[in-house]
């Protein structure tokens, strides 16, 4: 299994309370409640009191500045959206169903988006090892169009910030129930970013993409890597599936910077999706990920948040390891929860307090069976590996029967 640092790492984590102004609606399940308990939550637990650790106030994006993957047309579109006047542009996914538009919904993307790429700006420099924008990972936003609760696509932004300065690889790695579509769009002919999406398949959850042979353009073929996992996929499967195709892939990349994304709607009380996942499982990927980081991109390591919609049990948990693991203090999944926190996510879902989790895992078995144990093909987790590997791994020069 995935070893935990000990180190301390220098780590930015972006933080204000400003961040908790993208609200779509009362009733929206993508509900800001889930950043101020997770900050709640990680104060509480003394995680920001790290002398390695600093918070870091998230600057406006400028359009100058998100037009690096958006375009002008998009952007204004989304301002005129943003007045509270009604208007809406469903042909560009503004004022859906998933994307009801409110005032000051262009600032409020546009935070979240100047939060990566401020982070990004920092491993980049060397100010900090490890940056950590919870807010972020709206992986669902193409250039062209907002879609899945998703307006100005962070992630991407953050990647081409850190190709703008420099960088010849980026590697993203998006471990989100959900297939990062939008994230592979834009960088699907650009060889220097290797986009690796670990979800449930599009067959029975939206955005109803991510395929096997979904492998990039012709000019960069094999460097979109899709993982499509059955409903029902629980952490041994998930995490199976992860350790059989990410750090293979990384290694063959050798990326000079790593952007993960963390949206933990995997978990089994997620009321969006069809994964069986633990909080247990989901800080083991957050481990595993500072482990890549480490090992094959020169421990420069941007992480974000993403779906997640449980916001009172589940998310606050997943995304205060995701802090934890960063800075080299990975917090033990039998840590009690404090009192007051539990009392303050309580209240604020209307949960009575024996309905809340009382430590920060779910006290799940984590083991995966390794693949270099076997391939079994009457396992449908290990048909989506095999599909997945064949088609991906030729092209960095790995056999997917053995690498």
């Amino acid at each position: 299994m995935s070893s935990t640092r000990d180190d301390q790492v220098p780590t930015a984590v972006m933080w204000d309370e400003v961040l908790l102004s993208y609200k779509f609606s009362e009733a929206h399940p993508m509900a800001p409640v889930r950043l101020e308990l997770t900050h709640a939550l990680a104060e509480q637990l003394d995680v920001f009191e790290a002398q390695n650790i600093q918070l870091v106030t998230p600057p406006e994006a400028t359009d100058e500045q998100l037009q690096l993957v958006h375009s002008p047309e998009f952007i204004q579109a989304v301002r005129s959206c943003s007045c509270g006047d009604g208007t809406d542009r469903q042909d560009l996914g503004l004022g859906t169903e998933d994307n009801p538009v409110f005032e000051g919904l262009h600032a409020a993307a546009a935070r979240i988006a100047g939060g990566s790429m401020r982070a990004a700006e920092m491993i980049w420099s060397g100010e900090v090892q490890h940056a950590v924008n919870f807010a972020g990972g709206m992986h669902h936003a193409h250039r062209d169009s907002a879609s899945g609760f998703c307006i100005y696509n962070d992630c991407a932004l953050a990647i081409q910030r850190l190709l703008d300065l420099g960088a010849e690889r980026v590697a993203y790695v998006d471990l989100d129930a959900h297939h990062g579509d939008g994230v592979e769009s834009i960088f699907w002919d650009d060889p220097r970013v290797l986009t690796i999406s670990v979800h449930e398949t599009g067959i029975s959850l939206f955005p109803g993409t991510g395929f096997a042979n979904n492998a990039g353009g012709q000019d960069a073929l094999g460097t979109a890597v899709n993982v499509a996992l059955p409903p029902g996929t629980g952490d041994s499967g998930f995490l199976r599936s992860v350790h059989a195709v990410v750090p293979q892939l990384l290694q063959a990349f050798d990326p000079q910077a790593l952007v993960t994304q963390h949206g933990c709607d995997g978990h089994r009380d997620d009321p969006l999706t069809n994964l069986m996942m633990s909080v247990d499982g989901q800080r083991q990927l957050v481990l595993d990920a500072a482990d890549w980081a480490r090992d094959f991109a020169q421990d420069r390591w941007l992480a974000t948040g993403g779906g997640g919609y449980s916001p009172f049990t589940v998310v606050p948990r997943t995304w205060t390891h995701l802090i934890g693991a960063a800075a080299g203090h990975p917090i033990p999944s039998g840590t009690a929860l404090p009192a007051t926190w539990r009392e303050q996510a309580a209240t604020r879902g209307g949960l009575e307090l024996d309905e809340m989790p009382t430590t920060m895992g779910d006290s799940a078995d984590v083991w995966w069976r390794s693949w270099e144990v076997g391939y079994d093909p009457s396992d449908a987790v290990d048909q989506t590996i095999m599909a997945t590997r064949k088609e991906i791994f030729p092209y960095h020069g790995l056999d997917p029967w053995f690498d």
